[in-house]
């Protein structure tokens, strides 16, 4: 195959700094569409070859996905790498609307539901440190609106927590988060009964058999969790991350300083909340007043 895809890859990761996840995505694509052009022109394809692609081949090419169950959302997300890849070749792209894609509303937890959930999954704990350590864990997405990769990324040397705590997300870009004192606590009770100790060069959560605690294994007891709860299938790690930044909103906070708490590069990112905040809204008014 082309090693056009290779050398996207490693453009995406030296130059534009994503992330590992998204790099192993982007290249995926890149390779699905020089394979799919290979096929399609019946020869290899090199950035000379790709310069001449054309919108009905893009559409072919997306055709073919869609016949491999590739949703709408899906396909505007494969449109939108395939974008990318061709303007690092240096070809434009050709013209090509992609599939319209409903605008999905975060769906936050109520705060009682996060205590429930987070008290739910430390009692299924094997030993009592690994209770303390989802326990801190899940109050620390919820208490400071971090992504549970960022949870996960902290080191040792975030202790002991303080009033507002460094977290480095996205694109290496770092932001400063308040500190609940019942996060703040739990995070140092956990930090007392770890069994692998805390050292400022290693990670903070750990596994069951002292390595980097994997984003995996905590997924997997919030689901548990919220079957026995009888929670909804949203319920995950991120949507405590939802939940801080609707709350929030609902208590007066203004969108800049929510983008700021959030880490989102563009507001856009943050109004997706004022959705949810009026949806709320709503289902109070429908349900208590008289006229309704």
């Amino acid at each position: 195959m082309s090693a056009l895809p290779a050398g996207y890859a490693a453009h995406l990761s030296r130059d534009r700094r994503r992330s590992v996840h998204t790099v192993r995505a982007y290249q995926a694509t890149a390779e699905r569409l020089v394979r799919f052009l290979e096929g399609h022109w019946g020869g290899p394809v090199d950035r000379d070859r790709l310069a001449a692609i054309t919108a009905a081949d893009l559409r072919a090419f997306l055709a073919r996905r869609r016949t491999e169950g590739l949703t709408n959302a899906s396909a505007a997300r494969e449109l939108s790498a395939v974008r990318g890849f061709l303007g690092w070749a240096g070809v434009e792209a050709p013209r090509l609307k992609g599939p319209r894609v409903k605008k999905g509303v975060p769906r936050p937890i109520a705060p009682d539901e996060v205590v429930a959930l987070a008290e739910e999954v430390a009692e299924d704990a094997a030993e009592p440190w690994i209770a303390a350590r989802d326990w801190a864990l899940l109050l620390l997405l919820y208490g400071a609106g971090l992504r549970i990769g960022e949870a996960l990324a902290l080191t040792g040397a975030a202790l002991p927590l303080r009033e507002t705590m460094s977290v480095t997300g996205k694109r290496d870009k770092t932001r400063i988060v308040p500190v609940l004192p019942q996060v703040a606590d739990a995070v140092a009770r956990y930090a007392e009964l770890c069994p692998w100790g805390v050292a400022r060069d290693q990670s903070l959560f750990r596994g069951a058999k002292g390595g980097p605690l994997a984003g995996g294994v905590v997924r997997r007891s919030v689901r548990i969790a919220r079957g026995k709860l009888g929670l909804g299938e949203r319920t995950t790690p991120h949507a405590l991350r939802h939940s801080f930044a609707t709350h929030l909103l609902g208590r007066g906070a203004d969108l800049r300083a929510l983008q700021e708490l959030l880490g989102h590069a563009s507001l856009s990112s943050t109004q997706v909340y004022t959705a949810v905040d009026a949806a709320h809204l709503l289902d109070v008014y429908r349900h208590a007043h008289p006229r309704a």
